[in-house]
């Protein structure tokens, strides 16, 4: 994916890294919905939701269905994204890097729809569902390991 790509055209590549996602878990038949909210949605939705009241990054839900369809909605908060990155979280104030925590949240939220857990804390970056979802966004970003 370009740097440069602009911020309006980043829902399409989100979107089709959710459905990578989906392809490679073998799910068929699934409907994984992302929407992006600005910090103050994002605040009050992880209030209303969590208890918690700070901004987080991403927010994901499964909606089990009876006939075993995987339906699930992620809400991504781009600003969280931006500040996890220039705060030093993964790489530089560089653009690119925004536009690739903004996949890795894709990816991630998505796997919680799918049923995958990390433990909170240190452990986190450790799990089975961590190493997953990087391993997803290498292959999303054509990276090798």
């Amino acid at each position: 994916m370009a740097a440069s790509r602009r911020r309006g055209s980043l829902r399409p590549w989100l979107e089709r890294a959710a459905r990578r996602v989906l392809a490679w878990e073998g799910v068929r038949d699934a409907r994984v919905d992302l929407t992006l909210l600005d910090a103050g949605a994002m605040r009050r939705l992880n209030r209303r939701v969590t208890g918690r009241r700070r901004l987080t990054d991403v927010l994901a839900f499964a909606l089990p269905q009876p006939d075993g369809r995987v339906l699930g909605d992620v809400y991504i908060c781009p600003a969280a994204a931006q500040r996890w990155v220039s705060n030093g979280g993964r790489g530089t104030r560089d653009e690119g890097r925004v536009e690739e925590e903004l996949i890795r949240l894709a990816v991630h939220g998505t796997l919680h729809v799918l049923g995958y857990n990390h433990p909170d804390g240190p452990g986190r970056t450790r799990s089975p569902m961590w190493r997953r979802q990087e391993r997803y966004v290498r292959r999303l970003l054509r990276r090798p390991p």
